[in-house]
């Protein structure tokens, strides 16, 4: 028998799923805003940051870490490819295989992308210390880990 979830709802009685989606939607908003002006969509942000902390990833892998299908990822490679933000390089091992790379222009649009994404981050913790800031940051992490790990407990429950 499994115990009843007790600590799934926040201040106000909303569930906490539901605020995170809320977070989560609003600062989609701000960054779109944010970024539009640099000529820049939220989805080409997500995949240069994803290359500037691994580059030479291959239209597949990138479309996993960006959770978007190899098609919508196709798409915005070729989209990215053509707007000289990213190259893309035959791999050694495997000649079918295309790896993308950041250009010295998708790296000074990202930063410019940053400075502003900044921003939005800022606004969002502003109204936490530093400390608090910190100890979110740290339980989101465990959250996700938590959900992207394979299900089971840690004390062998399945």
């Amino acid at each position: 028998m499994t115990e009843p979830a007790t600590r799934t709802a926040a201040v106000g009685g909303q569930r906490l799923t539901y605020l995170i989606k809320r977070l989560e939607m609003a600062e989609r908003s701000r960054m779109e805003e944010v970024l539009r002006p640099l000529g820049m969509s939220l989805q080409q942000y997500t995949a240069l940051s994803i290359l500037e902390r691994r580059g030479g990833l291959s239209s597949a892998q990138l479309a996993r870490r960006h959770y978007v299908t190899p098609q919508a990822m196709h798409q915005l490679v070729t989209m990215m490819e053509r707007d000289g933000l990213i190259e893309r390089r035959i791999d050694g091992g495997n000649r079918r295989i295309l790896r993308a790379w950041l250009t010295g222009q998708g790296e000074e649009a990202l930063l410019a992308c940053h400075r502003a994404v900044d921003d939005v981050e800022g606004r969002m913790i502003a109204a936490l210390g530093d400390d608090e800031a910190s100890t979110f940051a740290r339980a989101l992490e465990r959250c996700l880990a938590a959900l992207v790990e394979p299900h089971g407990g840690r004390d062998g429950d399945a």
